[in-house]
């Protein structure tokens, strides 16, 4: 049973986590969702560890009232982006304001903060990052959800924050009929 279409608006710039970005992306598809990429100049992007991926879009193309959800991998130098780049910042507050699904992982939850969306909210991130998210609602599980804001901790949370999306914006049962066939390991 697939769900209906739905689309995923993916923010990233110059210096993102490769594990957690085409995670997100993978993942995603595999729920039969369709995702748009963007960063700030469209093109090719490369990542915190020299991997380039492509870019679809730019973000002064969009508007998230187009989307579903808006999702934002981390790696430090993306995240100071996503932080300081007024389209991105806009395209996060406008999810927000929608009611959309807005996803933020590793370092980016500091995004979310510059964007003043989480006041009140319970939130995770990269433990490197915690410091910068004094006096929010800070959790250490490896993905937080308070209603349709969902965080997580860094590369190795990216496979069940990618679920955690899907689960989200299809159900629980699709998330578990996506997770299936990847053979994840069966929790201790």
């Amino acid at each position: 049973m697939n769900p209906s279409p739905t689309r995923v608006l993916v923010l990233f710039a110059t210096g993102f986590e490769e594990i957690e970005t085409i995670t997100i992306v993978d993942v995603l598809r595999r729920a039969d969702l369709e995702v748009v990429t963007a960063s700030p100049g469209g093109g090719l992007i490369t990542g915190s560890h020299a991997i380039a991926v492509e870019s679809e879009r730019r973000f002064a193309e969009l508007s998230a009232r187009d989307f579903a959800a808006v999702v934002l991998p981390g790696g430090m130098q993306n995240a100071r982006t996503l932080s300081t780049d007024r389209e991105a910042q806009r395209l996060i507050r406008e999810a927000r304001d929608l009611d959309r699904v807005v996803g933020a992982i590793c370092a980016a939850p500091i995004a979310l903060k510059t964007a003043n969306v989480i006041r009140g909210a319970r939130i995770t991130s990269h433990p490197g990052v915690a410091s910068e998210l004094a006096g929010e609602r800070y959790g250490e599980e490896r993905v937080v959800r308070d209603g349709k804001l969902i965080t997580s901790r860094g590369p190795g949370t990216a496979l069940e924050f990618a679920l955690a999306l899907v689960a989200e914006l299809c159900g629980p049962e699709h998330a578990a009929a996506v997770a299936a066939p990847m053979v994840l390991l069966p929790r201790a």
